[in-house]
């Protein structure tokens, strides 16, 4: 590789290990905004207070936390968990060909500057690898989107917890979408708890297990507020959360009418003999960045509204 080369790979590494950084200490906007919602509903005429006093000191706690990680500059959340990239690939973009190495040399990185926890334990070796590099880790997830120059990253720490509840099932035709409701409701309030409440409930609903399980963490990388594109997939959406929060479960897992700050659905076609549907969650440390990178290797920040690298 050429000097100029090996400039623009450093200068591509240095922007991803400073979002790296940024992405585990604040929270994007978008889940800030709706966190705070949520409190105001605390204080609402609704009676919620009166009924769950200790749900408002548990936000006002998470405020504080939130908070105290951008002052000091710490990751916002002792687990930062797996790092998940998924991309969207300019077939134009001229570091593609570089992109993989790039990502893997940030995460090394990062692990020692930010600091991150390492995490990452290759199965049969049983062994943390000490700086969150393993097989398939960090994990890079490719869509190529065609006559584009640009490259859009979105990154998500994978937490130990949010990760507990998730599962994927196929289910006949004749169960119909009336056997997805039981099933996302097992999963959070199975090991929902463990995902540290309110939760970001994604669905994923495909022809197979395995293209429902890559739709429903998909869908928990959705901005919150936008809905499935088909009004009866927005309705079930709504449907969904309107169930869930009835369930008597608000932050942290204890006594509340807030489990969930959204649910989002991904859909593919199906098979006409098969129905599956898999959930993935999330919890209230959403931790889903977005930068977008010219071919220049400029960038913006969408989901962090004033913040440099």
């Amino acid at each position: 590789m050429s000097t100029s080369g090996m400039e623009t790979k450093e200068h591509f590494i240095s922007i991803i290990e400073k979002f790296i950084a940024l992405a585990a200490v604040r929270l994007p906007d978008d889940v800030m905004s709706r966190l705070r919602q949520m409190r105001e509903a605390e204080d609402s005429p609704q009676p919620f207070a009166t009924k769950f006093p200790a749900q408002k000191a548990i936000y006002d706690s998470y405020f504080e936390n939130l908070q105290k990680a951008v002052e000091l500059n710490r990751p916002c959340c002792q687990d930062t968990g797996m790092l998940q990239f998924y991309i969207k690939a300019g077939t134009g973009f001229p570091h593609l060909n570089i992109t993989g190495e790039v990502l893997t040399e940030a995460v090394r990185r990062a692990t020692a500057s930010v600091p991150l926890r390492p995490n990452a334990v290759n199965y049969f070796d049983d062994k943390n690898t000490g700086d969150n590099i393993a097989e398939n880790s960090p994990w890079i997830s490719w869509d190529i989107v065609p006559a584009s120059s640009q490259m859009e990253i979105t990154l998500y720490f994978s937490g130990a917890g949010c990760s507990l509840p998730g599962k994927a099932q196929g289910f006949k035709p004749s169960d119909g979408l009336e056997a997805i409701i039981p099933f996302v409701f097992d999963a959070v309030c199975g090991l929902g708890i463990n995902a540290c409440p309110p939760l970001l409930v994604g669905i994923g609903l495909g022809h197979s297990a395995d293209i429902a399980a890559a739709l429903s963490k998909k869908a928990s990388l959705r901005l919150l507020g936008t809905t499935h594109p088909h009004p009866q997939g927005a309705e079930l959406e709504r449907r969904i959360m309107t169930g869930l929060n009835s369930l008597g479960m608000g932050a942290q897992g204890l006594r509340g009418n807030q489990a969930v700050m959204g649910v989002h659905i991904e859909s593919s076609a199906r098979h006409t003999a098969t129905i599956a549907c898999a959930v993935n969650l999330s919890c209230y440390i959403h931790r889903r960045g977005i930068i977008r990178l010219d071919s220049d290797l400029s960038f913006e920040l969408p989901t962090y509204q004033g913040a440099s690298l």
